[in-house]
């Protein structure tokens, strides 16, 4: 099964994408289930019709679901959640704030997760498309089973052998499903790990970058490149939604228009060699079918969007032994004597020639130094350290 991701800033129009993607692929045969873990759900809007916490049909080969994280918290983990429901109301709190605590942070990705575990298990479906959440709700999505294995760990430092005997003498007494769920939670890290060496695997998994050219949204979609190659996440391509046509480029349009050309230009050069696929504003609101469609043609053409678009990584970082970090970037067909390279905070200038590329770094990067590179084949190899 093909497992495509799109993300994004917020209001980018990650949903159309996702919508006019499934529904291209579902036409070619192929059968497909999108799926939205947004908590501000709009694939109902997208699709003019109401979607639900369990798969609807949309069309031939393609359903739709928006995830619900009560619903799913109910199907999956009623004994966890009965364990923080006792837990909370023992404190004093009441009963609707109680309800409310009981869905932990994290538990809304934890819910996705599940269910994508679920299909790929089931293997019913050749495609499954993911309107994700604006891109800081993603990287949480894409990080929470080694951030999750790492609070189980100290949040509950018990053996499974002590915490299964001691919960059922506790659910014998009190009444309070410790055991059960805390096997609940043990089967929660366990698909948890199964999904994120899903999304690891450059064969399966894709996500995709919407992004619109307007410098904020072009700035944040970098970020979240860095971070998604840093995860080791294979993103495959940028979508760049909302150009404005050239035919549209008269009177108070103009200025915009020559604005977006320049920034066009800026994302070609920035995420050289991706893919860079383009979606022209239609001059009207994208919902329904008919519209969906002709999206999908603007951006796919003839290709298969469930073929995998791009798979190298032109980006790598990595501690380096001497308490720094070593960064390699991907840059073919120049000389060392091409390159000059500055650093300013959490992000590197390189320029070859009249041309500049910013790369942003993790955030824990601001305050190591630039203190050598080389180039070595097509590879830049920048060294970072402490002092």
């Amino acid at each position: 099964m093909r497992i495509i991701l799109f993300t994004g800033k917020g209001g980018v129009g990650k949903t159309t994408m996702a919508a006019s993607t499934a529904l291209k692929a579902a036409k070619s045969g192929l059968k497909t289930l999108v799926i939205s873990t947004d908590p501000a759900h709009s694939l109902s809007d997208a699709f003019d019709m109401q979607l639900g916490p369990e798969p609807v049909k949309i069309c031939e080969n393609l359903e739709g679901q928006e995830f619900d994280v009560y619903y799913s918290m109910k199907k999956y983990w009623g004994n966890l959640r009965q364990l923080l429901l006792t837990v909370f109301r023992w404190q004093g709190l009441e009963n609707v704030l109680a309800e409310e605590l009981s869905v932990i942070p994290g538990m809304e990705e934890g819910a996705a997760f599940m269910w994508i575990e679920k299909y790929y298990s089931e293997n019913k479906y050749d495609l499954l498309v993911i309107d994700s959440a604006p891109t800081g709700e993603t990287l949480t999505l894409l990080t929470l089973p080694q951030v999750t294995k790492w609070w189980v760990s100290k949040a509950v430092p018990f053996q499974n052998f002590a915490m299964k005997t001691i919960g059922k003498g506790v659910r014998k007494t009190t009444g309070i499903p410790l055991d059960k769920g805390f096997e609940e939670l043990q089967n929660l890290l366990g698909k948890l790990e199964k999904v994120h060496t899903i999304f690891s695997n450059p064969e399966i998994c894709s996500v995709r970058l919407v992004t619109n050219p307007e410098k904020m949204v072009i700035n944040e979609s970098k970020r979240a490149y860095t971070y998604l190659q840093l995860y080791g996440y294979n993103v495959d391509s940028v979508i760049v939604n909302r150009i404005i046509p050239a035919s549209a480029s008269d009177g108070f349009l103009k200025q915009y228009t020559e604005k977006q050309a320049a920034y066009l230009d800026e994302i070609e050069d920035s995420f050289a060699p991706l893919p860079i696929l383009k979606s022209y504003h239609t001059g009207e609101e994208v919902f329904g079918t008919e519209l969906l469609y002709k999206i999908a043609d603007m951006v796919y053409g003839d290709t298969n969007p469930a073929d995998i678009l791009h798979k190298t990584n032109p980006y790598q970082i990595s501690e380096n032994g001497t308490g720094g970090y070593t960064v390699k970037i991907r840059l073919p067909l120049i000389s060392e004597s091409d390159v000059k390279l500055q650093k300013f905070g959490d992000e590197l200038v390189v320029e070859i020639g009249n041309r500049r590329k910013n790369i942003f770094l993790p955030k824990f990067t601001n305050y190591l130094k630039l203190s050598s590179y080389k180039l070595l084949g097509d590879v830049l190899i920048v060294h970072l350290s402490k002092e």
